[in-house]
Protein backbone atom coordinates (compact mmCIF):
# COMPACT_ATOMS: atom_id res chain seq x y z
CA UNK A 1 0.00 0.00 0.00
CA UNK A 2 1.20 3.53 -0.41
CA UNK A 3 2.68 5.31 2.90
CA UNK A 4 0.20 6.10 5.05
CA UNK A 5 -0.33 9.14 7.25
CA UNK A 6 1.13 9.12 10.76
CA UNK A 7 -2.15 8.80 11.92
CA UNK A 8 -2.71 5.85 9.95
CA UNK A 9 0.68 3.96 10.77
CA UNK A 10 -0.42 4.61 14.75
CA UNK A 11 -3.79 3.11 14.23
CA UNK A 12 -1.48 0.27 12.58
CA UNK A 13 0.78 0.30 15.64
CA UNK A 14 -2.64 0.50 18.60
CA UNK A 15 -4.15 -3.06 16.02
CA UNK A 16 -0.93 -4.63 16.57
CA UNK A 17 -0.55 -3.97 19.96
CA UNK A 18 -4.24 -5.25 20.50
CA UNK A 19 -3.74 -7.98 18.56
CA UNK A 20 -0.23 -9.72 18.98
CA UNK A 21 -1.51 -11.13 22.83
CA UNK A 22 -4.07 -12.80 20.94
CA UNK A 23 -1.98 -14.87 18.70
CA UNK A 24 -1.39 -17.89 20.77
CA UNK A 25 -5.25 -18.45 21.30
CA UNK A 26 -6.69 -17.46 17.45
CA UNK A 27 -3.62 -17.49 15.80
CA UNK A 28 -3.07 -19.66 12.38
CA UNK A 29 -1.03 -21.87 14.50
CA UNK A 30 -3.63 -22.49 17.18
CA UNK A 31 -6.41 -23.39 13.86
CA UNK A 32 -4.41 -26.01 12.65
CA UNK A 33 -6.23 -29.32 13.27
CA UNK A 34 -9.78 -27.78 14.34
CA UNK A 35 -12.66 -29.02 12.98
CA UNK A 36 -14.85 -26.73 10.70
CA UNK A 37 -17.33 -26.58 13.87
CA UNK A 38 -14.65 -26.09 16.55
CA UNK A 39 -12.79 -23.27 14.15
CA UNK A 40 -16.27 -21.54 13.68
CA UNK A 41 -16.73 -21.80 17.61
CA UNK A 42 -13.54 -20.41 18.24
CA UNK A 43 -14.27 -17.58 15.22
CA UNK A 44 -17.30 -16.34 17.33
CA UNK A 45 -15.04 -15.89 20.57
CA UNK A 46 -12.55 -13.97 18.20
CA UNK A 47 -15.12 -11.44 17.11
CA UNK A 48 -17.05 -10.91 20.42
CA UNK A 49 -13.42 -10.20 21.35
CA UNK A 50 -12.70 -7.23 18.90
CA UNK A 51 -16.25 -6.02 19.58
CA UNK A 52 -15.43 -5.65 23.22
CA UNK A 53 -12.10 -3.71 22.19
CA UNK A 54 -14.15 -1.77 19.81
CA UNK A 55 -12.25 -2.84 16.72
CA UNK A 56 -15.44 -4.93 15.42
CA UNK A 57 -17.33 -3.15 12.59
CA UNK A 58 -14.79 -0.39 12.12
CA UNK A 59 -16.35 1.53 9.56
CA UNK A 60 -20.35 1.08 11.12
CA UNK A 61 -21.74 3.30 13.01
CA UNK A 62 -21.19 4.11 16.74
CA UNK A 63 -24.91 4.22 17.68
CA UNK A 64 -24.88 0.62 16.37
CA UNK A 65 -21.51 -0.86 17.95
CA UNK A 66 -19.23 0.03 15.17
CA UNK A 67 -16.37 2.60 15.45
CA UNK A 68 -17.51 5.18 12.81
CA UNK A 69 -13.91 5.04 11.10
CA UNK A 70 -13.41 5.24 7.47
CA UNK A 71 -12.14 1.87 4.90
CA UNK A 72 -8.73 2.90 5.28
CA UNK A 73 -8.37 2.10 8.75
CA UNK A 74 -10.89 -1.41 8.09
CA UNK A 75 -8.17 -2.36 5.12
CA UNK A 76 -5.22 -2.02 7.50
CA UNK A 77 -6.90 -3.64 10.16
CA UNK A 78 -7.99 -6.83 8.10
CA UNK A 79 -4.45 -7.21 6.52
CA UNK A 80 -2.69 -7.68 10.27
CA UNK A 81 -5.48 -10.09 11.24
CA UNK A 82 -4.79 -12.14 7.97
CA UNK A 83 -0.92 -12.12 8.56
CA UNK A 84 -1.94 -13.57 11.80
CA UNK A 85 -4.40 -15.94 10.06
CA UNK A 86 -7.15 -15.16 12.58
CA UNK A 87 -10.41 -16.52 12.16
CA UNK A 88 -12.55 -13.56 10.47
CA UNK A 89 -13.87 -15.45 6.98
CA UNK A 90 -17.09 -16.85 8.38
CA UNK A 91 -17.95 -13.30 9.03
CA UNK A 92 -17.03 -11.70 5.99
CA UNK A 93 -20.33 -12.46 4.41
CA UNK A 94 -22.59 -11.07 7.39
CA UNK A 95 -20.49 -7.95 7.77
CA UNK A 96 -19.38 -6.84 4.64
CA UNK A 97 -23.14 -7.48 2.46
CA UNK A 98 -26.06 -7.94 4.56
CA UNK A 99 -24.97 -5.78 7.47
CA UNK A 100 -24.01 -2.90 5.56
CA UNK A 101 -26.99 -3.39 3.16
CA UNK A 102 -29.12 -3.03 6.09
CA UNK A 103 -26.85 0.05 6.97
CA UNK A 104 -28.35 1.53 3.85
CA UNK A 105 -31.66 1.11 3.62
CA UNK A 106 -33.16 -0.80 6.84
CA UNK A 107 -35.42 0.78 9.12
CA UNK A 108 -34.16 1.86 12.38
CA UNK A 109 -36.32 -1.08 14.50
CA UNK A 110 -34.42 -3.30 11.90
CA UNK A 111 -30.80 -2.04 12.32
CA UNK A 112 -31.18 -1.69 16.06
CA UNK A 113 -32.33 -5.91 16.02
CA UNK A 114 -29.99 -7.05 13.84
CA UNK A 115 -26.72 -5.02 13.44
CA UNK A 116 -25.33 -5.01 17.03
CA UNK A 117 -25.49 -8.62 17.96
CA UNK A 118 -24.24 -9.77 14.10
CA UNK A 119 -21.08 -7.48 14.94
CA UNK A 120 -20.58 -9.33 17.88
CA UNK A 121 -20.47 -12.38 16.58
CA UNK A 122 -23.64 -13.92 18.51
CA UNK A 123 -25.46 -14.40 14.52
CA UNK A 124 -23.98 -15.43 10.69
CA UNK A 125 -25.91 -14.24 8.13
CA UNK A 126 -25.53 -15.83 4.46
CA UNK A 127 -26.72 -14.87 1.28
CA UNK A 128 -29.89 -16.64 -0.80
CA UNK A 129 -29.55 -15.46 -4.10
CA UNK A 130 -28.66 -18.10 -6.69
CA UNK A 131 -30.75 -20.86 -7.44
CA UNK A 132 -30.39 -23.98 -9.35
CA UNK A 133 -32.52 -23.43 -12.67
CA UNK A 134 -31.21 -19.51 -12.77
CA UNK A 135 -27.68 -20.22 -12.93
CA UNK A 136 -25.69 -16.57 -12.26
CA UNK A 137 -28.83 -14.82 -13.88
CA UNK A 138 -30.19 -13.16 -11.24
CA UNK A 139 -33.16 -11.20 -12.53
CA UNK A 140 -34.42 -15.42 -13.09
CA UNK A 141 -35.62 -16.12 -9.90
CA UNK A 142 -37.99 -18.41 -9.22
CA UNK A 143 -38.64 -18.53 -5.29
CA UNK A 144 -41.57 -17.10 -4.85
CA UNK A 145 -43.39 -14.62 -1.99
CA UNK A 146 -46.69 -14.43 -1.42
CA UNK A 147 -48.33 -11.67 0.33
CA UNK A 148 -50.27 -13.32 3.26
CA UNK A 149 -52.07 -10.41 5.62
CA UNK A 150 -49.05 -8.61 7.19
CA UNK A 151 -46.37 -11.63 6.49
CA UNK A 152 -45.08 -13.23 2.98
CA UNK A 153 -45.28 -16.88 2.79
CA UNK A 154 -42.04 -17.98 0.78
CA UNK A 155 -41.29 -21.26 -0.83
CA UNK A 156 -38.46 -22.17 -3.69
CA UNK A 157 -35.29 -23.71 -3.55
CA UNK A 158 -31.59 -21.76 -3.18
CA UNK A 159 -28.23 -23.31 -3.66
CA UNK A 160 -24.68 -21.59 -3.39
CA UNK A 161 -25.39 -20.53 -0.12
CA UNK A 162 -21.92 -20.34 2.24
CA UNK A 163 -22.29 -21.46 5.79
CA UNK A 164 -25.91 -21.78 5.59
CA UNK A 165 -25.40 -24.62 7.75
CA UNK A 166 -24.20 -22.23 10.57
CA UNK A 167 -26.28 -19.16 9.45
CA UNK A 168 -28.77 -17.79 11.65
CA UNK A 169 -30.40 -15.58 9.42
CA UNK A 170 -30.27 -14.53 5.52
CA UNK A 171 -31.08 -12.06 2.95
CA UNK A 172 -32.87 -13.73 0.31
CA UNK A 173 -34.26 -12.24 -2.90
CA UNK A 174 -37.78 -13.86 -4.22
CA UNK A 175 -40.35 -13.05 -6.95
CA UNK A 176 -43.34 -11.08 -5.47
CA UNK A 177 -44.57 -10.42 -8.71
CA UNK A 178 -44.77 -13.06 -11.53
CA UNK A 179 -46.83 -10.66 -13.87
CA UNK A 180 -44.17 -8.01 -14.14
CA UNK A 181 -40.90 -8.07 -15.83
CA UNK A 182 -38.30 -10.39 -14.78
CA UNK A 183 -36.55 -7.27 -13.35
CA UNK A 184 -39.09 -5.90 -11.66
CA UNK A 185 -41.14 -8.23 -10.15
CA UNK A 186 -38.52 -9.24 -6.70
CA UNK A 187 -38.73 -8.47 -3.53
CA UNK A 188 -35.72 -8.30 -1.11
CA UNK A 189 -36.25 -10.02 2.20
CA UNK A 190 -34.62 -11.02 5.31
CA UNK A 191 -35.19 -14.56 6.69
CA UNK A 192 -34.82 -16.29 9.71
CA UNK A 193 -32.57 -19.71 8.64
CA UNK A 194 -33.78 -21.68 11.78
CA UNK A 195 -37.22 -21.23 10.58
CA UNK A 196 -40.20 -23.89 10.61
CA UNK A 197 -39.84 -24.90 6.73
CA UNK A 198 -36.48 -24.33 6.30
CA UNK A 199 -34.46 -27.32 5.31
CA UNK A 200 -30.35 -26.41 4.80
CA UNK A 201 -28.64 -29.72 2.93
CA UNK A 202 -25.37 -29.05 2.95
CA UNK A 203 -22.74 -29.99 -0.11
CA UNK A 204 -19.97 -31.62 -0.11
CA UNK A 205 -17.01 -30.77 -1.67
CA UNK A 206 -13.89 -32.13 -3.05
CA UNK A 207 -11.79 -31.32 -0.30
CA UNK A 208 -14.49 -32.78 2.07
CA UNK A 209 -15.30 -29.66 3.67
CA UNK A 210 -19.45 -28.49 3.08
CA UNK A 211 -19.03 -24.64 2.98
CA UNK A 212 -22.18 -24.78 0.70
CA UNK A 213 -25.61 -25.90 0.61
CA UNK A 214 -28.78 -26.25 -0.65
CA UNK A 215 -31.81 -24.56 0.79
CA UNK A 216 -35.42 -25.00 0.81
CA UNK A 217 -37.88 -22.84 1.74
CA UNK A 218 -41.30 -24.77 1.89
CA UNK A 219 -44.07 -21.74 3.20
CA UNK A 220 -41.48 -20.05 5.47
CA UNK A 221 -43.70 -17.52 6.81
CA UNK A 222 -41.72 -14.13 6.86
CA UNK A 223 -43.15 -10.74 8.68
CA UNK A 224 -43.41 -7.85 5.94
CA UNK A 225 -41.49 -6.04 8.69
CA UNK A 226 -38.68 -8.13 7.41
CA UNK A 227 -38.69 -6.24 4.17
CA UNK A 228 -35.60 -4.55 2.66
CA UNK A 229 -36.91 -1.86 0.47
CA UNK A 230 -39.81 -1.19 -1.40
CA UNK A 231 -41.84 -4.44 -3.18
CA UNK A 232 -40.63 -4.56 -6.24
CA UNK A 233 -37.30 -2.97 -5.68
CA UNK A 234 -35.25 -6.67 -5.11
CA UNK A 235 -33.18 -6.44 -8.09
CA UNK A 236 -31.54 -2.93 -7.52
CA UNK A 237 -31.10 -4.15 -3.78
CA UNK A 238 -29.30 -7.13 -5.52
CA UNK A 239 -26.83 -6.24 -7.67
CA UNK A 240 -25.85 -3.25 -5.40
CA UNK A 241 -25.21 -6.25 -2.64
CA UNK A 242 -23.05 -7.96 -5.63
CA UNK A 243 -21.24 -5.05 -6.49
CA UNK A 244 -19.95 -4.93 -2.77
CA UNK A 245 -19.33 -8.71 -2.60
CA UNK A 246 -17.14 -8.51 -5.76
CA UNK A 247 -15.39 -5.54 -3.94
CA UNK A 248 -14.45 -7.80 -1.03
CA UNK A 249 -13.94 -10.47 -2.73
CA UNK A 250 -10.66 -8.04 -4.38
CA UNK A 251 -9.08 -7.44 -1.36
CA UNK A 252 -6.93 -10.50 -1.70
CA UNK A 253 -4.10 -10.03 -4.28
CA UNK A 254 -3.56 -13.90 -4.05
CA UNK A 255 -7.19 -14.80 -4.71
CA UNK A 256 -6.81 -16.01 -1.02
CA UNK A 257 -4.63 -18.96 -2.08
CA UNK A 258 -1.19 -19.09 0.19
CA UNK A 259 1.28 -15.76 -0.68
CA UNK A 260 3.58 -15.89 -3.32
CA UNK A 261 6.66 -16.17 -1.10
CA UNK A 262 5.68 -19.45 0.07
CA UNK A 263 5.82 -20.69 -3.67
CA UNK A 264 9.01 -18.97 -3.78
CA UNK A 265 10.08 -21.09 -0.25
CA UNK A 266 9.17 -24.34 -1.96
CA UNK A 267 11.43 -23.69 -5.25
CA UNK A 268 14.26 -22.72 -2.84
CA UNK A 269 13.60 -25.91 -1.83
CA UNK A 270 12.62 -28.76 -4.87
CA UNK A 271 14.71 -30.25 -6.65
CA UNK A 272 14.48 -30.62 -10.97
CA UNK A 273 17.47 -32.13 -12.64
CA UNK A 274 19.31 -31.95 -9.57
CA UNK A 275 19.39 -28.37 -9.18
CA UNK A 276 17.47 -26.09 -7.01
CA UNK A 277 13.68 -25.60 -8.43
CA UNK A 278 14.23 -21.60 -8.58
CA UNK A 279 16.80 -21.89 -11.28
CA UNK A 280 14.30 -23.42 -13.57
CA UNK A 281 13.15 -20.90 -16.52
CA UNK A 282 9.69 -22.45 -16.51
CA UNK A 283 9.33 -21.80 -12.63
CA UNK A 284 10.99 -18.24 -12.47
CA UNK A 285 8.36 -17.63 -15.36
CA UNK A 286 5.55 -18.53 -13.05
CA UNK A 287 6.52 -16.73 -10.02
CA UNK A 288 7.17 -13.71 -11.61
CA UNK A 289 3.81 -13.62 -14.06
CA UNK A 290 2.37 -13.47 -10.47
CA UNK A 291 4.40 -10.66 -9.02
CA UNK A 292 3.17 -8.99 -12.01
CA UNK A 293 -0.36 -9.45 -11.82
CA UNK A 294 -0.31 -9.28 -8.34
CA UNK A 295 1.00 -5.45 -8.19
CA UNK A 296 -1.38 -4.77 -11.34
CA UNK A 297 -4.18 -5.98 -8.42
CA UNK A 298 -2.39 -4.17 -6.03
CA UNK A 299 -2.45 -0.55 -8.36
CA UNK A 300 -6.70 -1.69 -8.92
CA UNK A 301 -7.15 -1.98 -5.16
CA UNK A 302 -5.33 0.92 -3.78
CA UNK A 303 -7.40 3.04 -6.73
CA UNK A 304 -10.48 1.83 -5.07
CA UNK A 305 -9.67 2.37 -1.83
CA UNK A 306 -8.80 6.07 -2.57
CA UNK A 307 -12.22 6.16 -4.28
CA UNK A 308 -14.36 4.60 -1.00
CA UNK A 309 -12.09 7.13 1.00
CA UNK A 310 -13.19 10.12 -0.95
CA UNK A 311 -16.87 8.92 -0.34
CA UNK A 312 -17.87 7.22 -3.73
CA UNK A 313 -19.13 3.70 -4.37
CA UNK A 314 -17.59 0.73 -5.24
CA UNK A 315 -17.40 0.44 -8.89
CA UNK A 316 -17.13 -2.11 -11.46
CA UNK A 317 -12.87 -2.76 -10.84
CA UNK A 318 -13.91 -5.33 -8.38
CA UNK A 319 -14.73 -7.57 -11.12
CA UNK A 320 -11.29 -7.55 -12.67
CA UNK A 321 -9.69 -7.98 -9.24
CA UNK A 322 -11.94 -11.46 -8.58
CA UNK A 323 -11.20 -12.64 -12.27
CA UNK A 324 -7.80 -11.99 -12.35
CA UNK A 325 -6.79 -12.81 -8.96
CA UNK A 326 -8.84 -16.19 -8.77
CA UNK A 327 -6.92 -17.48 -12.28
CA UNK A 328 -3.79 -16.41 -10.60
CA UNK A 329 -4.39 -18.48 -7.42
CA UNK A 330 -4.96 -21.85 -9.87
CA UNK A 331 -1.28 -21.12 -11.47
CA UNK A 332 0.19 -20.57 -8.69
CA UNK A 333 -1.16 -23.50 -6.67
CA UNK A 334 -0.32 -26.26 -10.02
CA UNK A 335 3.12 -24.75 -10.29
CA UNK A 336 3.45 -25.33 -6.29
CA UNK A 337 1.75 -29.20 -6.95
CA UNK A 338 4.04 -29.71 -9.68
CA UNK A 339 7.47 -29.30 -7.69
CA UNK A 340 5.93 -31.23 -4.60
CA UNK A 341 5.55 -34.45 -6.89
CA UNK A 342 3.51 -37.15 -5.07
CA UNK A 343 3.64 -35.59 -2.00
CA UNK A 344 1.19 -32.82 -3.62
CA UNK A 345 -1.30 -35.96 -3.85
CA UNK A 346 -0.99 -36.07 0.12
CA UNK A 347 -4.47 -34.22 1.64
CA UNK A 348 -5.46 -35.12 5.44
CA UNK A 349 -9.27 -33.57 5.26
CA UNK A 350 -9.33 -34.08 8.82
CA UNK A 351 -6.35 -31.99 9.18
CA UNK A 352 -8.75 -28.90 8.01
CA UNK A 353 -6.22 -26.24 5.89
CA UNK A 354 -6.85 -23.85 5.15
CA UNK A 355 -6.62 -22.36 1.24
CA UNK A 356 -4.00 -19.90 3.13
CA UNK A 357 -2.00 -22.12 4.06
CA UNK A 358 -1.88 -24.95 1.77
CA UNK A 359 -1.57 -25.56 -2.22
CA UNK A 360 -2.97 -28.75 -2.42
CA UNK A 361 -6.54 -26.98 -0.54
CA UNK A 362 -5.86 -24.25 -2.47
CA UNK A 363 -5.86 -25.85 -6.19
CA UNK A 364 -9.07 -27.83 -4.68
CA UNK A 365 -11.10 -24.50 -3.44
CA UNK A 366 -10.16 -22.56 -6.02
CA UNK A 367 -13.07 -23.37 -8.90
CA UNK A 368 -15.65 -21.73 -6.04
CA UNK A 369 -14.34 -18.24 -6.10
CA UNK A 370 -14.90 -18.66 -10.14
CA UNK A 371 -18.62 -19.11 -9.24
CA UNK A 372 -19.42 -16.98 -5.88
CA UNK A 373 -20.49 -13.61 -6.45
CA UNK A 374 -20.43 -13.65 -10.55
CA UNK A 375 -19.03 -16.63 -12.68
CA UNK A 376 -15.79 -15.76 -14.60
CA UNK A 377 -18.24 -15.33 -17.91
CA UNK A 378 -20.29 -12.96 -15.62
CA UNK A 379 -17.43 -11.01 -14.82
CA UNK A 380 -16.31 -10.76 -18.06
CA UNK A 381 -19.17 -9.18 -19.50
CA UNK A 382 -19.40 -6.60 -16.69
CA UNK A 383 -16.00 -5.41 -18.04
CA UNK A 384 -16.61 -5.75 -21.63
CA UNK A 385 -19.79 -3.45 -20.72
CA UNK A 386 -19.18 -1.38 -18.22
CA UNK A 387 -15.54 -1.09 -18.24
CA UNK A 388 -14.44 -0.81 -21.72
CA UNK A 389 -17.42 0.34 -23.20
CA UNK A 390 -18.52 -2.54 -25.61
CA UNK A 391 -21.91 -3.37 -26.66
CA UNK A 392 -24.05 -5.55 -24.48
CA UNK A 393 -23.87 -9.51 -24.90
CA UNK A 394 -26.45 -11.46 -26.69
CA UNK A 395 -29.00 -11.84 -24.04
CA UNK A 396 -32.22 -13.67 -25.92
CA UNK A 397 -34.36 -12.44 -22.77
CA UNK A 398 -33.90 -8.78 -24.07
CA UNK A 399 -34.37 -6.98 -26.72
CA UNK A 400 -30.72 -5.99 -28.37
CA UNK A 401 -30.23 -2.09 -27.59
Amino acid sequence: MTSLSPELEAFRDRVVAFMDPHVAEYGQAARLGLSLDDDIALARRWQATKAAAGYAGLTFPTEYGGAGLTQLEQVIFVAEEAARGFPAGYFVISLSMPIPMMLRYATPEQKARFVPPALRGEQIWSQLFSEPSTGSDLAAVRTRAVRDGEDWIISGQKVWTTFAQYSDYGVIVARTDPDAPKHRGLTYFFVDLKAQGVTVRPIRQLHSAAEFNEVFFDDVRVPDAWRLGGVGDGFRLAVETLMIERYTAAADETGFGPPLDALISLAREAQLDGRPALEDGRVRAVIAQAYATQQGLLAISEKSILELAAGREPGPEGSIHKLVGARGRREVALCALDLLGTDGLRFDAAAHPRPKTDFAMSWMDQPTLRIAGGTDEMLLNTVAERILGLPQDYRPDKLPR
